[in-house]
């Protein structure tokens, strides 16, 4: 089954979700890029970053949910003159040769993605970069317990084969990287975030690694996983005094191109 984006829901932590993306961007060291592509775009608000980074610069964004794409039109960056399409980055061939590629929290949702990783690089020009990041945390409670509780009985034959992400350590692409001649920044960081807001866990993951489990299931039967999803968040991920505390770490990869 294929799942569907809700824009707004993932824009709900919009401010933690775009820090990493900036992290990533600040180690890219092109300075007059021409051609800049982001693959994963979702709703383009940080696609807006990459056209004031290099506001000469042709910039596209691209992503596989028409409901992000449409969401990306209606916003600044395509106000500045990105352009926005769907595309589905496992199939996707540049053009010509572009100076940055940026893929953020997009790879882990492709199996297979380091097997992709050469595909990518030559869509990159001779001495321009390749940037991506993605989530490490798929062993932390809100997605062992996401996980667990979808194998129960209940609801096990409606989830079966739905998307679930996954990634590597930042040594698995270093190694992948240097070997197609890239030279390459890795590295690994864990966010320390601070939420506010009621079940706010559930909104946060309901928005990105929970929601084709989500979607997946039935009217009614869908109420029932939520209600429990969300008493086993709220045990895991206690509320403090100044908010809720959900560590997340990310992993990072920065490569340029051999000239």
């Amino acid at each position: 089954m294929a799942h569907r984006w809700d824009p707004e829901r993932y824009l709900a932590y919009a401010d933690e979700r775009g820090r990493p993306f900036v992290d990533l961007v600040a180690r890219v060291g092109a300075s007059d890029a021409q051609r800049v592509v982001d693959l994963g775009c979702g709703p383009g608000n940080l696609t807006a970053l990459l056209k004031e980074r290099w506001p000469a610069a042709d910039v596209r964004g691209l992503d596989s949910s028409p409901e992000m794409v449409a969401r990306a039109r209606e916003g600044a960056a395509a106000a500045a003159g990105v352009a926005f399409e769907v595309a589905d980055l496992r199939e996707w061939r540049a053009d010509e040769p572009v100076d940055v590629l940026v893929s953020n929290a997009t790879l882990q949702w492709v199996p297979g993605h380091l097997e992709l990783l050469p595909r990518l690089v030559a869509q990159v020009a001779p001495g321009g970069w390749f940037a991506f990041q993605v989530p490490g945390n798929f062993a932390e409670p809100s997605h062992v317990l996401l996980h667990e509780l979808a194998a129960d009985e209940r609801f096990a034959a409606y989830v079966d084969g739905v998307a679930r992400p996954d990634a590597h350590g930042p040594e698995a692409y270093l190694e992948a990287l240097t070997a197609l001649g890239c030279t390459v920044d890795a590295w690994e960081t864990t966010y320390l975030h601070l939420l506010r807001g009621e079940d706010p866990v559930f909104t946060w993951i309901s928005g990105t690694g929970a929601r084709p489990t989500l979607q997946a299931l039935p009217d009614g039967l869908r109420e029932e996983f939520v209600a429990e999803y969300k008493q086993l968040l709220a045990r895991a991920y206690p509320p403090r005094e100044h908010g809720t505390l959900l560590p997340f770490r990310r992993v990072f990869a920065v490569a340029q191109v051999g000239a």
